[in-house]
């Protein structure tokens, strides 16, 4: 029997799939990106073995919380693949990471990032790369670093997936959440950009398994493909946060994600209060409307998994309420009272939305 190239050449890594050369290239291309995200506590480049942050600047805190968070963008990846887009999901990520900083009250600080891939593209990777370098400008915090890993035989040559880690600080006596929250305050509602990067499993099932759309089907509502739709980046609420902690009073936070509004919103509610939000204050954007009527999905079901155009949530107390939303509009987003925090009743939960959505 014959010997193989393969058998008489002995293995290599390039052989087993994995291109070192191109992942140095890929790191060469990404080093623009991460430059612009640097913070005066940022020390070295990339290159080295972990992200460096000067500690010492946390001096000024009389007591330093630090917050950490991690998280990913699920399946709506599978979308970036399929249409080839790659420079937004990484507003995804940071947004996913940084906003769940600030619901305590945190400052984004730095974050790191993972990349896993079935063949490393350089070029794709660098557009990874580059949408998280972007979202980290939005967030106000550094890439200090992070890893990309070639998988080939677990993904197909095209498949990816993102994940990330943010660290945050908080002064201790600043910090947010259930214990501040009274009777009477105020729930502001500040607009998601779409759905964000939660319920894809389910927007995905609907529209392409079940209705057979395409990725470049035209929606009037939308005035764009269904697929530009989709990839709509999350919105990063973080500075804007961070701004109305200093110029208002703030109770606490909630940011909108899987669960959706109601069920995010009870976990910063304290026992014995409950937050009432009233639907008919807003209008969820098309996107919701059209895979809730194209895959036939109970309202319920519906504000179990999206945001249904809610992407963070404001307690503040009655009083400061006015200057909330002018702190907000006066940063150009769109927020509104949405509700109130009450007595818990003998059938109330922590929060519950009430009314029908304006039309």
């Amino acid at each position: 029997m014959s010997e193989t190239s393969e058998t008489t050449t002995g293995a290599s890594y390039a052989a087993a799939g994995v291109d070192i050369e191109a992942g140095d290239r890929a790191v060469e291309l990404m080093k623009e990106w991460v430059r612009k995200t640097r913070r005066p506590e940022v020390l070295g480049g990339l290159g080295g073995f972990a992200g460096l942050f000067d500690a010492s600047a946390l001096k000024r805190y009389e007591r330093p919380l630090l917050a950490s968070a991690t998280d990913g963008v699920g399946t709506k990846v599978d979308l970036a693949r399929r249409m080839g887009v790659y420079d937004t999901i990484g507003h995804d990520l940071v947004g996913m990471v940084v906003d769940d900083l600030v619901v305590c009250g945190a400052e984004p600080l730095f974050m790191t990032d993972y990349i896993c891939v079935g063949k490393v593209h350089p070029e794709r990777v660098a557009a990874i790369v580059k949408g998280i370098a972007e979202g980290c400008v939005l967030a106000g915090c550094a890439l200090v670093g992070g890893e990309t890993a070639e998988h080939p035989g677990l993904l197909g040559e095209d498949d990816f997936d993102v994940a990330g880690a943010g660290t945050g600080v908080v002064e201790a006596d600043r910090l947010l959440g259930a214990d501040r929250i009274r009777t009477g305050d105020t729930v502001i509602a500040m607009a998601s950009s779409g759905l964000h990067s939660n319920g894809y499993s389910l927007v995905r099932h609907v529209l392409f398994d079940r209705a057979g759309w395409a990725l470049d089907r035209q929606i009037e509502e939308f005035g764009r493909t269904l697929g530009e739709e989709l990839l709509e980046p999350t919105k990063i609420y973080s500075l804007d946060c961070l701004a109305l902690t200093r110029t208002t009073d703030v109770h606490a936070f909630s940011h909108i994600t899987g669960g959706g509004l109601a069920a995010n919103l009870a976990r910063v509610i304290p026992d014995g209060l409950h937050a009432a939000v009233d639907r008919s204050t807003w209008t969820p954007g098309p996107v919701f409307d059209l895979v809730g009527n194209a895959g036939r999905v109970e309202r319920l079901e519906l504000e179990k998994t999206l945001n249904m155009g809610v992407g963070m949530i404001a307690v503040v107390p009655a009083e400061s309420a006015d200057a909330a939303l002018t702190t907000l509009a006066d940063r150009g987003v769109d927020a509104w009272i949405a509700g109130e925090i009450t007595e818990r009743g003998e059938h109330t939960t922590g929060a519950a939305l009430t009314g029908d959505y304006r039309s």
